[in-house]
């Protein structure tokens, strides 16, 4: 049902080079690239999470509650996007784990601009 995901940037060149080293193992590159706002994912038909400038002009703020969250497909699978968000500039905001006994395992993390991630695996 997601086409895409937006996240508010203020550095359109850092946000592009960590989502897509970041999402590179996954099949990830901008697919559509507009100056202010950018797509990446595998394809247009796919979700993807696009990069922009806020139209307003005004600095990005990244919303309390909200996070983008990107399944990863196994708990190794979690771990190492975790790593490599890290790698890439993003902090931790919770390190990789079993959330919820044999149900749901995640991390999370900020990208550069403050943005919530969550990598997960449901099992």
């Amino acid at each position: 049902m997601i086409g895409y995901v937006t996240v508010g940037v203020s550095d359109m060149d850092r946000a592009k080079n960590f989502y897509c080293e970041l999402l590179k193992d996954m099949g990830a590159s901008v697919t559509a690239d507009m100056d202010r706002i950018a797509f990446i994912g595998k394809s247009m038909a796919e979700p993807m999470i696009a990069v922009c400038l806020p139209y307003d002009e005004e600095p990005n703020h990244p919303g309390n509650g909200n996070m983008v969250a990107i399944t990863a497909g196994s708990k190794e699978a979690v771990d190492a996007l975790y790593a490599k968000a890290i790698e890439l500039g993003a902090t931790c905001d919770g390190e990789p784990g079993q959330r919820i006994p044999d149900v749901f395992y995640g991390a999370y993390v900020k990208d550069p601009d403050g943005n919530k991630l969550a990598f997960f695996v449901f099992g």
